[in-house]
């Protein structure tokens, strides 16, 4: 059962997991029995941006989300807002976060998250500024591309995508096992 519906968000009833015949076929999605309430539950869209630092020689900016514990370093990611675009979403999200300005943004590709229900809309967002970081991150660090390591999921198959298309082989860290 999903940990965010529980109970129908229209008459309060408990949610139940239903088998109902829909385009598909059937299909078991947590539905109300009282209203007909259907929880779809689509993955999130979330915009993450490869930042390369036009006024640091070229470097990539990877931050530290200041909720993470170890000192993982990662992509600039965030949510779209209502009535903007991905491209405008990931360059105003580079700005709240890192206070650099977008010069140019363009799609790498969209990458599969299903640990977290996303679906990652990765940019090349070239960038120029003073680096101040919001108090959702904690750090960062820049790479020269060459050196940038990926890890093995969601935004880092972007990281890797963009690296082949600078003509690098991309490098993986090692990624602890999950229990």
């Amino acid at each position: 059962m999903s940990a965010e519906f529980r109970y129908c968000p229209q008459c309060a009833t408990p949610l139940a997991l239903i088998v109902a015949d829909e385009d598909g076929g059937p299909k078991q999605r947590l539905r109300c029995q009282a209203c007909d309430f259907t929880h779809w539950n689509n993955p999130t869209p979330v915009l993450a941006a490869v930042v390369q630092c036009a006024d640091q020689g070229g470097r990539l900016l990877l931050a530290r989300n200041a909720a993470w514990s170890g000192r993982m370093f990662a992509l600039i990611t965030g949510f779209m807002e209502a009535g903007e675009t991905p491209e405008g979403g990931i360059a105003r999200e580079v700005l709240e976060e890192t206070a650099l300005v977008a010069e140019s943004v363009k799609l790498i590709g969209v990458y599969d998250f299903q640990r977290m229900n996303q679906v990652i809309m990765a940019y090349h967002v070239v960038a120029r500024g003073e680096i101040r970081l919001s108090p959702e991150l904690a750090e960062y660090k820049l790479f020269e591309p060459g050196d940038a390591r990926c890890w093995p999921a969601g935004t880092g198959y972007a990281l890797a995508d963009w690296l082949r298309g600078q003509g690098l082989v991309p490098q993986f860290i090692e990624w602890p096992a999950r229990p």
